[in-house]
């Protein structure tokens, strides 16, 4: 019902943008007469050109329809939303054009006009669609006009969709949980998505909720018989279901849809940052530090002094970190805990907020007064920009782990190694402290088969308010 009321909002919205944007053409060709000027005597009314306004607004009905222009796809990316508009719109362009030369209705006809009308059309409806993102995302972030789901899996294939879900909120998806099997080694800790109970409790969970929108069903390939089952019982209570395909325990992210002379194929393609995307990542880092070394150095200094006469000890502390493919190196912070913290942490075990491996207290009592200000903004995290000039760290990436928290990994949290850590990350900007430690990872690993210069950009971006509120931090 949601889904449909936003898609009769936006076909109402482009056909006004789709009258606007005549309209402009209008005044471009006869008003303010770009490019051409109108001699006198062939000057038209707008009133004239009424009837082609109503054949081309059909047409372009007609061609959107075609191109599923108002088939909303989740995750699509503008530009490629911008293509199939401009498509559209061409096709009735030519047709309009077709129309004319062969019935030569009466009335008024300039090529230029049509022109204008396609430029127009496109530029309209296009930032139309981008409002469209805007308010929708907006709205999406607050949990407002999202669809509830259910997650039935947590094997691989499970763990690959939460893991979009929790980091691409954008796409109007919000999990009320998820069903396991039931077996210990598929059951994963998530908060954010809590776990509801097992297959069996289906039927339960459907007479329970009746606002839940979207089953989706994500077992291995051997469950198939188990998937028919599920979906047979979503349908049977009126709820919409959909089965993530498993091909051969592959992530989702790898496989690759390819037409041979008009047979579909399915491959298996590498993801991951490549070689050149690591050049691309170090240079982008390098030119960050560069840039930023001389404020950097105003504010430590400024931060080493307060350090200094709160409390005695070093400035800066450093600690072994486990970073990619396992390699131990030195990361450097400054210090923002009383001198001889770790061998205080045994008798503060009981205090751990943290689930996992990790170890972490919101009042951690062996914070200095000065400490507990930097790491609340994560201004303790600055000595890591000299991790970056040497390499061992990026400014963006998972959070190099303790070799101690490594120890306790489960296989897949492994996949969080197999890129160089960073300042910061996909999971700092999604709740940082407030999620558990599987979520963590399955955002890092969401983070590696997603990387893009343009997504390391955002998260630095969305870190700065992060860490300025110190939202999530401690």
């Amino acid at each position: 019902m949601r889904n449909r009321r936003i898609r009769n909002l936006t076909i109402l919205s482009d056909l006004i943008l789709i009258n606007l944007a005549f309209i402009f053409a209008y005044m471009a060709r006869y008003e303010w007469q770009l490019i051409l000027e109108v001699p006198e005597e062939f000057y038209e009314p707008y009133s004239r050109y009424l009837s082609q306004q109503l054949i081309l607004m059909g047409l372009l009905i007609l061609t959107f329809s075609q191109n599923k222009v108002w088939h909303r796809r989740r995750g699509e990316f503008w530009i490629d939303e911008v293509s199939r508009i401009a498509f559209a719109t061409a096709t009735a362009i030519v047709l309009m054009m077709a129309i004319t030369f062969f019935l030569q209705p009466n009335g008024p006809f300039s090529r230029l006009m049509l022109f204008w009308a396609f430029l127009f059309i496109i530029l309209f409806v296009s930032l139309g669609r981008l409002m469209r993102r805007w308010t929708l995302s907006w709205l999406y972030r607050r949990g407002k006009a999202v669809d509830r789901v259910l997650v039935i899996g947590s094997g691989e294939v499970g763990r690959s969709l939460m893991r979009t879900l929790l980091a691409r909120p954008d796409l109007g998806y919000k999990a009320i949980g998820y069903l396991v099997d039931g077996t210990e080694e598929n059951n994963i800790g998530l908060g954010m998505i809590p776990h509801l109970g097992d297959f069996g409790d289906l039927e339960k969970i459907l007479g329970e909720r009746p606002l839940l929108h979207t089953v989706f069903v994500a077992l291995p390939g051997e469950q198939h018989r188990k998937t028919v089952q599920l979906l047979t019982i979503c349908e049977r209570y009126g709820v919409r279901a959909q089965a993530v395909p498993d091909l051969l325990q592959i992530s989702m992210h790898r496989v690759e849809f390819t037409n041979m002379a008009g047979i579909p194929m399915l491959g298996v393609r590498e993801v991951g940052i490549t070689r050149f995307d690591r050049f691309l990542k170090r240079a982008m880092d390098l030119t960050i530090v560069i840039i930023a070394a001389i404020p950097t150095f105003i504010v430590g200094g400024l931060l080493a002094l307060a350090i200094k006469f709160d409390s005695p000890g070093p400035v800066i502390y450093s600690g072994e970190r486990v970073g990619r493919n396992g390699k131990l190196f030195k990361m450097y912070k400054f210090r923002s805990m009383v001198v001889d913290a770790h061998k205080q942490k045994a008798e503060l075990e009981a205090l751990n907020e943290a689930d996992g491996p990790m170890f972490k207290i919101k009042d951690d009592p062996r914070l200095t007064r000065v400490g507990r200000y930097i790491r609340k903004t994560s201004l303790d995290e600055l000595p890591q920009l000299w991790n970056v000039l040497l390499g061992n760290m990026s400014l963006v990436g998972p959070r190099p782990p303790l070799l101690e928290e490594v120890e306790m990994y489960k296989p897949w949290h492994m996949q969080r190694l197999t890129i160089i850590g960073g300042l910061t990350g996909l999971w700092q900007v999604s709740g940082r402290a407030d999620l558990t430690f599987d979520e963590l990872c399955l955002l890092d690993i969401y983070y590696i088969e997603n990387w893009s210069i343009s997504l390391d950009i955002r998260i630095l971006l969305q870190t700065i308010p992060h860490a300025l509120f110190g939202r999530g931090a401690y």
